[in-house]
């Protein structure tokens, strides 16, 4: 069995944060091939589900960078979180570093998921950060903390190696990046490349063939699982040379186009 793992922004979604018309006919083409479909992408499962595609083919997510695994009917499959005791010292240091952090638990996203950013100018994002009350989510009956996500003002991308280098090592954590501008604390157990390793254990459908499509830092780990790691023509040069196949951007549907001529199924 082929699986295709997938993730979303900056891969299967344009820069209008659009599923194209032709990558909407190949997933709907592979899918009714047979073949198994793995949405893999940072994104919390609220903010995968919105596309109309993905409800319709029901398929599998693996949300947050491999957090928490869902199956195709919605099921929760498997979940890590952070300890509260990692978080408690994680938080300062970001925000002494003056990095934007968002947190993503099991009751949502604090102050707010990075989709609800994704398209604001700086000072447009600065106010919904200033000043929030973060011990006020630790203070939520039955909290689970899956992600601790930073994110820089686009002209002081160097507090995110700031950030990194300050946190190497200091804590058991999955440390990635979808973006130059962010960088995403999960679980140590929680990365894409686990969860497709876990989705399989789970589910015990073993998978001949894997290819897996990103464009970031954080796919980096589901490159490595794969039998055909895809970089996008939009992915930094570091990602791409990671890769087996390089396909064209995300808009100029790179998806679609690496199924068709480039992996030639």
């Amino acid at each position: 069995m082929k699986c295709f793992s997938i993730d979303l922004d900056g891969t299967l979604l344009n820069s209008e944060h659009e599923i194209s018309k032709e990558n909407k006919e190949v997933l709907r083409e592979l899918n009714a091939n047979g073949h198994h479909i793995i949405i893999n992408t940072g994104r919390a499962y609220d903010d995968v589900i919105k596309f109309e595609t993905i409800r319709e083919l029901e398929l599998p997510i693996c949300s947050i960078n491999g957090t928490v695994l869902y199956s195709n009917s919605g099921e929760v499959l498997y979940e890590a979180s952070l300890p509260v005791s990692i978080y408690k010292d994680l938080l300062p240091i970001l925000q002494e570093i003056g990095l934007w952090v968002m947190v993503y638990t099991n009751q949502g996203g604090f102050p707010c998921r990075n989709p609800e950013i994704q398209d604001k100018a700086d000072d447009e994002i600065e106010p919904i950060f200033q000043g929030y009350d973060y011990e006020q989510i630790l203070e939520k009956e039955n909290i689970k903390i899956y992600k601790v996500m930073a994110v820089s003002r686009r002209d002081q991308l160097e507090k995110i190696d700031q950030a990194k280098k300050a946190l190497h090592g200091k804590f058991a954590l999955s440390i990635a990046s979808s973006h130059p501008n962010n960088v995403e604390f999960t679980s140590i157990d929680a990365n894409k490349g686990s969860a497709l390793d876990r989705y399989q254990q789970i589910t015990n459908l073993p998978f001949d063939e894997i290819f897996a499509f990103g464009d970031g830092g954080n796919d980096l780990a589901q490159f490595k699982t794969a039998t055909t790691s895809i970089a996008m023509g939009n992915a930094p040069f570091t990602i791409q040379q990671e890769a087996d196949v390089v396909t064209t951007s995300n808009d100029e549907n790179g998806f679609a186009y690496a199924v068709k001529h480039l992996l030639n199924l």
